[in-house]
């Protein structure tokens, strides 16, 4: 039967080294299910986007046990990490990190193209709709830096998608959005669970945001103190 969890962290213990040892994230177990929206909430220090960082596969120096989509990716190099993220996560942070000279076509294109599984031109008609699902149709062949920043942030989401990801991170997606364009970033990330299916897990400092999504996980001092 095929299991209805997106993503299980499994006893997740995590050290910093620097300028001492200090234990940042400890003992942390949830699991997410599919389909679910998910916040993680915390205050500055609590640990929320060091976990974030080892839920993406992007930190491997940790102990316990990361599993997405029923496959154990603790102890994979960091080649397969690579691969794996490329196809399975699309990334969403606080800074939209586009290329300035490239258009928002290219943008959204990129990843795709470095997975290399669909021509070109299927490529470029994914991006447009992508583009499209986020009212960007219209901006698809201006450069990139001459969007808004809410613009900007939608193109980031559409570029997270190109690769149909069964799971979707976010780093404070609207840490640097009005409440208007923060307003619009929810409503799509809602819509992407809730109707695409696919999950989502948002590190927030954004109240209302954590509030609305599906579930919350309230981190403090390295463990999770609230789930909601």
């Amino acid at each position: 039967m095929e299991s209805t969890l997106a993503l299980q962290a499994d006893h997740i213990i995590k050290y910093f080294y620097e300028p001492e040892k200090f234990q940042v994230l400890k003992n942390v177990s949830f699991d997410v299910k599919k389909g679910e929206f998910l916040s993680l909430t915390g205050k500055s220090g609590s640990g929320k986007s060091t976990l974030l960082y080892v839920l993406s596969t992007m930190d491997t120096d940790y102990e316990g046990q990361l599993i997405i989509n029923g496959e154990t990716l603790t102890g994979r190099t960091q080649n397969q990490l690579a691969a794996y993220r490329n196809e399975h996560i699309g990334f969403v942070f606080q800074f939209h990190y586009l290329l300035p000279e490239f258009s928002v076509l290219d943008n959204v294109m990129l990843p795709a193209l470095k997975l290399n599984r669909k021509t070109k031109a299927e490529i470029e008609h994914k991006a447009y709709e992508n583009l499209k699902l986020l009212g960007l149709e219209d901006q698809a062949f201006k450069m990139a830096s001459k969007l808004s920043g809410g613009q900007q942030q939608r193109v980031a989401i559409a570029r997270a998608l190109i690769n149909d990801p069964s799971v979707i991170m976010g780093d404070e997606p609207t840490g640097n959005l009005d409440s208007k364009n923060t307003q619009v970033v929810f409503d799509i990330f809602r819509e992407l669970a809730h109707e695409r299916g696919q999950t989502i897990i948002a590190v927030t400092h954004d109240e209302d945001f954590a509030k609305n999504s599906d579930r919350t996980i309230d981190l403090s001092d390295g463990r999770i103190v609230h789930h909601g």
